[in-house]
């Protein structure tokens, strides 16, 4: 049923390793909608940057939830993922260090993305 929706969910993670339950929400809630079909489009904002580098998914640990890294990858096969441009920087981040299919844009594709028709934005 999800797979029919014309609707886009834009999920944005603003923490990390810094509140790992409030990270780990956020990137289960965009995998799962992702798996469910639905088109998502997650952002990496704050400490949630780090997830954008190679292996730094693969470090986090929640007990009774779901790999980082494996929602990660759902919504990377499925979906799109987004570091927060100034974020990026401000951990000299650059487009070269990021993972293959994560882009590096800012505020204004993260508006447009979720003041698009259809879009539901949550931030985390």
């Amino acid at each position: 049923m999800l797979g029919v929706m014309a609707r886009t969910l834009v999920v944005k993670a603003t923490a990390g390793a810094d509140a790992p339950e409030r990270c780990a929400q956020a990137f289960t809630v965009a995998a799962t909608a992702a798996a469910a079909g639905v088109e998502v489009s997650l952002w990496l904002t704050g400490e949630s940057t780090w997830f954008a580098l190679p292996g730094r998914a693969e470090q986090f640990e929640l007990p009774h939830s779901a790999p980082l890294a494996e929602l990660l990858h759902v919504i990377l096969t499925t979906g799109r993922v987004t570091a927060c441009t100034q974020c990026a920087a401000r951990r000299d981040i650059g487009p070269g260090d990021v993972l293959p299919g994560v882009r590096i844009a800012g505020a204004a594709v993260f508006v447009e993305e979720a003041m698009a028709e259809g879009a539901q934005a949550l931030v985390y």
